[in-house]
């Protein structure tokens, strides 16, 4: 019983990381449809948010109520180091992107998911939805402020 489950399991990741690889990557594919709010092109991610610019410095007020938010909401997946638990280790994440995808991100995970080849890719190691946490924006700044603290900024 045990085997088959696993064997259930295994077939059905498959099936839906299958399905998201072929999601949005043919423009013909997408004939009828609406378009997304933004494209990834460059690197924005998909969702409102667009060229975000950040400060050189610090928001220390904005990342110490990032780090509430990391507590409640995120540290149960994400450590701050590079460990992937259930999901990716958040050190170097802003090296890696942009502040405009990590908002997007994190206030539209689904659509993330589906559609943005970077966040599609990150959903074929770790095997695990991230689920929409319902971050407000507010929170969403706060969040990658602290993602930014945690990555060295003063």
């Amino acid at each position: 019983m045990k085997k088959l489950f696993i064997l259930l399991l295994f077939t059905g990741l498959v099936y839906a990381c299958g399905s998201n690889d072929s999601s949005g990557t043919d423009a013909g594919n997408n004939a009828g449809k609406p378009a997304p709010a933004t494209t990834a092109p460059d690197d924005d991610g998909i969702g409102k948010f667009k060229n975000v610019q950040v400060s050189p410095t610090l928001d220390v007020a904005k990342a110490e109520a990032g780090l509430k938010v990391y507590d409640v909401k995120c540290a149960s997946c994400h450590k701050l180091t590079d460990e992937r638990v259930v999901g990716p280790g958040w050190k170097g994440v802003t090296a890696r992107h942009t502040p405009a995808w990590i908002l997007n991100f994190a206030t539209n995970v689904d659509e993330m998911l589906e559609k943005d080849p970077k966040a599609m890719a990150q959903l074929e190691i770790c095997l695990v939805r991230m689920p929409n946490q319902n971050l407000t924006d507010n929170d969403a700044y706060n969040v990658l402020e602290f993602m930014r603290k945690n990555d060295g900024v003063q």
